[in-house]
């Protein structure tokens, strides 16, 4: 008799005996899929921890092949999240397996926009950071050069003009973004942060909203003084390089 055992939260079964030969059976996903929804739940709970997205709010998705990508399911509360919500979508928004009755996230038309236009993308996450999302409130641009990581960490971070969540407008308004910028900001609503795995597009995510806070902080206590210009130019151009 074959002993399952726990296997990153889904059922791991020993190798079985198929039609006389050994064959490793894994229930309902793939080792792949398995390690991106257990990711997946990991951002999610530490966006929830770190404040920056509140209760059900924000969105993540994984890119799992070439044609199909992972996101997290619609009114999910980030903080309790399990991999056995998260749903499978391919490019054209059609389901292709789910591990519970759950929905897609009602703004994944927004997740496919980037994947379709961006091949080298492998994960999204839109959070709601906000203090970074206040600096769209006042329309101030944000201030990627107020120190060097923001260079070279982020680049300039555009405004995406606004859209109404859930809407296919909201992947429409990011085309013109999207060739050159890793990290958008959403006018009163959110931020968009993609990357070749999740940790980078989380990094890039506590970087957008420690910038804003050390802006927020500096304009306090005084006058902002900018890194100088001849510094800002070979910031970017280390960027540009990389």
């Amino acid at each position: 008799m074959t002993i399952p055992r726990q296997f990153n939260n889904v059922v791991y079964r020993h190798p079985t005996q198929v039609n006389g030969k050994k064959s490793n059976i894994i229930d309902h996903m793939s080792i792949l899929e398995t390690k991106l929804r257990n990711e997946i739940v990991r951002t999610a709970r530490q966006i929830a921890q770190n404040g920056l997205s509140r209760s059900s709010d924000g969105n993540l998705s994984a890119r799992l092949s070439e044609n199909r990508i992972l996101i997290t399911p619609a009114g999910a509360y980030k903080a309790w999240l399990q991999p056995d919500q998260i749903v499978q979508i391919d490019l054209d928004g059609n389901l292709c397996s789910r591990l519970s009755s759950n929905q897609p996230s009602s703004e994944y038309l927004m997740h496919l926009a980037v994947y379709r236009h961006r091949p080298d993308v492998k994960a999204v996450i839109h959070a709601h950071p906000p203090l970074a999302v206040a600096l769209t409130l006042i329309g101030q641009p944000f201030p990627s050069d107020l120190v060097p990581e923001g260079l070279t960490a982020l680049g300039d971070v555009p405004t995406v003009p606004y859209a109404r969540p859930g809407t296919a407008q909201m992947g429409e308004q990011l085309l013109p973004y999207l060739a050159n910028h890793d990290v958008l900001l959403l006018d009163h609503h959110g931020s968009l942060t993609v990357g070749k795995t999740l940790e980078e597009a989380l990094i890039k995510l506590e970087r957008l909203e420690a910038i804003a806070q050390l802006w927020m902080l500096a304009r306090k206590v005084g006058e902002l003084l900018p890194l100088p210009e001849i510094e800002r130019a070979a910031l970017r151009g280390s960027l540009s390089a990389s």
